[in-house]
C-alpha cells in the first residue's frame, strides 16, 4: 500500500518540474531579502574586474621594458676605449691588477704608526683615478689619441710609483721602530 502511494505521487508530479534557471542577480536579491527579514545588514559583494586589465597592462609594460633593456645596452667606457685602442685595454688590465695587489699590500701594512700615510696615499690614488677617468672621457670625445694614451699610461705608472714609495717608507718606519725597540733598555 505504501508503494502504491509513492507511485501515484510520482505519476502526479511528472512533467511539473521547473527546469528554468533563475534570473541574473537572483542570489543577491534572495540574500538581501533574507537579511532584511532577519534584521541584519548585508555587505554587497560586487565583483570588480579592474585587476584583469591592469595586470595585462603591467605585463605589457614589463615585457617592453625587458625588451628595451636587452636591445638598448650601451657599451661601457672600457669597451669603447678598447675599440679605439686595444693596447690600452691590455695595459689597463695589467696595470690595474698590479695596482690592486700593491693596494692590498699597503692595507696589510697599516698600523697606528703608518695609518696617516696610508690614508693620504689612498686619497692620492682616488685623485689619480679621477684624472684617469677624465682622460678616458677625452679619448672618447676624439681628442689627440696618442697624447691622451701616453697620459693614461703615465697615470698608471705614477700610481705604481706612489705605491712603491709608500711601501718603502712604511718598511723604513717599521725598521726604525724595531731598531729603537732593540736599543731601548729598561
Amino acid at each position: 500500500m505504501e508503494k502504491d502511494y509513492r507511485d501515484e505521487f510520482l505519476k502526479n508530479i511528472t512533467g511539473s518540474f521547473d527546469f528554468e534557471e533563475p534570473d541574473n542577480g537572483h542570489e543577491q536579491r534572495f540574500l538581501a531579502k533574507l537579511n532584511k527579514a532577519q534584521g541584519t545588514a548585508s555587505i554587497s559583494q560586487k565583483k570588480t574586474f579592474w585587476w584583469k586589465p591592469l595586470s595585462i597592462a603591467a605585463s605589457i609594460v614589463l615585457a617592453f621594458g625587458i625588451f628595451y633593456g636587452i636591445n638598448n645596452t650601451e657599451p661601457s667606457v672600457d669597451e669603447r676605449v678598447a675599440k679605439i685602442s686595444p693596447e690600452v685595454s691590455n695595459a689597463q688590465f695589467h696595470f690595474a691588477s698590479l695596482i690592486q695587489e700593491q693596494v692590498k699590500a699597503l692595507e696589510a701594512e697599516s698600523s697606528p704608526e703608518t695609518q696617516k700615510i696610508v690614508a693620504d696615499t689612498m686619497d692620492q690614488l682616488k685623485s689619480l683615478e679621477m684624472d684617469y677617468n677624465k682622460l678616458e672621457g677625452e679619448l672618447l670625445k676624439g681628442g689627440n689619441s696618442k697624447l691622451i694614451l701616453s697620459a693614461m699610461i703615465t697615470n698608471f705608472q705614477t700610481r705604481i710609483d706612489l705605491l712603491n714609495d709608500v711601501l718603502n717608507q712604511i718598511e723604513t718606519i717599521k725598521n726604525l721602530k724595531n731598531y729603537n725597540d732593540e736599543n731601548f733598555t729598561i
